[in-house]
């Protein structure tokens, strides 16, 4: 006892000494990590510590504060004790192309819809990731006599369907309608059809049915914050821990009702008795069809609901209030629409291609509002790399900064933050092409390519046709149009707009 008692005393008499020894560790540590990346510059917090980078994405402004680091300390930046950001091009597509050293950070982690159970955007396992892709292909490029066309039109006229029925103002009425929700009604209707057989049926309620989108925009900004945190990441990512934090299929609203709901559609197909009755040329099926186990098909599915909504709706309203804000494009678009022979009631995919200012306004939307806002970073091999003829170490996260990227001069022209249709019209192939190739890298590329960008595509190519075909818009207040917040993927509310009908003179 006396033993004990004296150790105790001679600890609490160094207290002092043992204190700064811990501290002088954490000082030496602390230098070490700085002295690694010292050579590239950014804001001096985040060269000593994660602070600065979670800041930027608690204030939900990441794309815009990247975009800052980039005028102030070029194209390579540190934006964490290691963790770098670019926005060159060629290096971008690099750390993405087929064979690359480079692999994906424990950034990934946080998209796992379950705890400990990946998905095809959180695999970090090379040969794991490449073989599951080659699983879902062709599903999601509906190359196995998938055709989406029918059921996204469907969903199409549910959306004018329901303006017509409740949004239409006439003087000196007016009814305001926030094209932010609508647009997301529009693309969780598609989306869940198409991945599980079963649409939401939100357009035709004009309702976010089980609270789905509420609730998942609610928790979306803890799920970023944790993102960001490696250490915090994997500790969620245990299954013991994580079962009471994630939403269950128990859950009656919100992500947790989405998986009960693709749980059961998942297993009406896994079940040999009812199989033979169900099957049918979807998605859902190409996966089952190409061995992806029950509890995959579940985690993919979810996968294609999340990620192909938000992203689809945040294309539509950014590109919708670039139109309604430009009077030439909105006027120059809408009568190429009125010009064009164009199949009714809904636009062929194939007629909408060959619309060529509609491509240019598409093509414009997505390089002045990329809907990805994350870091997207990849790991640099363990021998290093030279990127922008700075030498960078092995094992250094290498973000993305999507929003500087779609704003390169090179490329676009010093005008970059305007939108401005006309630069895709009368230039030469090449330089038409090496525009798209960028605009392009909004759906990732490489081994990292958007397996949805087939189905975002026909959903653009045939709503904007349709909204301008059918209404003339305005949007209520020009000084405040909407929310904007950047939560991995960036979203808006409060999009406040007034419809009409168009009468169309013959």
């Amino acid at each position: 006892m006396s033993t004990s008692f004296s150790i105790i005393a001679i600890l609490y008499q160094a207290r002092w000494y043992i204190a700064s020894a811990l501290f002088a560790s954490y000082l030496a540590q602390n230098f070490r990590v700085y002295r690694r990346l010292s050579h590239v510059k950014g804001p001096w917090l985040a060269q000593f510590s994660d602070a600065w980078l979670l800041g930027v994405i608690y204030r939900q402004r990441a794309h815009h504060e990247f975009y800052s680091v980039k005028k102030k300390f070029g194209n390579l930046a540190r934006i964490g004790p290691n963790t770098l950001i670019t926005c060159d091009i060629d290096q971008v597509t690099r750390m993405n192309a087929p064979r690359s050293p480079y692999v994906r950070s424990d950034w990934y982690l946080g998209f796992r819809l379950a705890p400990g159970i990946d998905n095809v955007f959180s695999m970090r396992d090379e040969k794991a990731h490449a073989k599951r892709r080659a699983q879902m292909n062709l599903g999601y490029t509906g190359k196995e006599n998938i055709n989406f066309e029918p059921q996204i039109d469907i969903h199409v006229l549910n959306f004018i369907d329901l303006i017509q029925r409740k949004y239409i103002s006439t003087y000196p009425e007016m009814k305001v309608m926030d094209l932010a929700q609508k647009a997301q009604y529009f693309t969780i209707d598609v989306i869940t059809d198409l991945a599980t057989g079963a649409p939401f049926g939100d357009l035709a309620t004009d309702s976010d049915q089980h609270d789905y989108l509420r609730t998942t925009m609610e928790a979306q900004p803890a799920f970023v914050m944790i993102g960001s945190v490696p250490s915090v990441n994997k500790f969620i990512q245990i299954p013991f821990i994580g079962k009471r934090l994630f939403p269950t299929a128990e859950d009656e609203i919100g992500m947790g009702k989405m998986i009960g709901i693709a749980q059961e559609k998942v297993a009406e197909r896994f079940d040999p008795m009812r199989r033979l009755k169900i099957e049918k040329p979807d998605i859902l099926q190409s996966f089952i069809n190409h061995n992806l186990t029950q509890e995959e098909t579940v985690s993919e599915s979810l996968l294609l609901i999340l990620g192909g909504s938000d992203t689809t709706a945040s294309v539509i309203r950014a590109t919708m209030l670039c139109i309604l804000t430009s009077p030439q494009a909105y006027c120059t678009l809408q009568a190429e629409i009125d010009a064009a022979t164009l199949s009714s009631p809904v636009v062929r995919d194939e007629e909408a291609r060959k619309l060529v200012y509609l491509q240019a306004v598409i093509l414009e939307g997505l390089r002045m509002h990329p809907p990805t806002g994350g870091l997207l970073s990849k790991v640099t091999p363990p021998e290093g790399d030279t990127i922008n003829g700075v030498f960078v170490p092995g094992g250094v996260n290498i973000a993305t900064n999507t929003w500087a990227l779609m704003r390169s001069e090179n490329v676009f022209g010093p005008d970059v933050d305007c939108f401005r249709p006309e630069r895709w019209l009368n230039v030469s192939e090449a330089k038409y092409a090496d525009m798209a190739r960028v605009v392009d890298m909004t759906f990732g590329s490489g081994r990292f390519k958007c397996l949805g960008r087939t189905i975002a595509w026909i959903e653009l190519n045939k709503i904007f046709v349709e909204l301008l075909r059918n209404f003339d818009w305005a949007v209520v207040d020009p000084t405040n149009p909407w929310k904007s917040a950047n939560l991995g993927i960036i979203v808006h509310r409060e999009f406040y707009v007034r419809v009409t009908k168009r009468v169309v003179q013959e």
